[in-house]
């Protein structure tokens, strides 16, 4: 940035320490190092903002290209309806259980049981 040799610094260093005088050329010199400090800081740190955007934009298209590729919408959809019918069958299972304990559904003995089904008619 600048082309500053030793003498340079030198000639500064030694018309600071006139123009301030040595009780207040330390706090000069630790402020000015500080302002030097934050000015280096401040472009390193903007670059790094810059990268961490262009990074996590570059991950967001890359989820965007996958879900289109996997069909995310249609997953999501079929997952929805999944649990839909399950819902529903539960809520079934849940009515018929509950009247099976409640003795609403008696045996007349008049419909075939399951063993009966598989065996054929007894013939006389």
């Amino acid at each position: 940035m600048f082309d500053l040799g030793f003498l340079e610094l030198f000639i500064v260093g030694v018309i600071a320490l006139l123009v301030l005088g040595p009780e207040r050329l330390p706090a000069a010199a630790r402020t000015a190092g500080q302002w030097i400090g934050s000015a280096k800081r401040i472009p390193r740190q903007f670059s790094q903002e810059l990268d961490r955007q262009v990074k996590a934009d570059e991950i967001r298209e890359r989820l965007r290209q996958e879900q289109s590729e996997i069909g995310y919408e249609d997953i999501q959809q079929n997952v929805k309806e999944a649990l839909d019918e399950a819902k529903k069958d539960e809520h079934l299972l849940k009515t018929r259980v509950d009247s099976d304990e409640s003795g609403e559904r008696k045996d007349t003995g008049n419909t075939p049981t399951d063993a009966d089904k598989d065996e054929p008619p007894e013939r006389s």
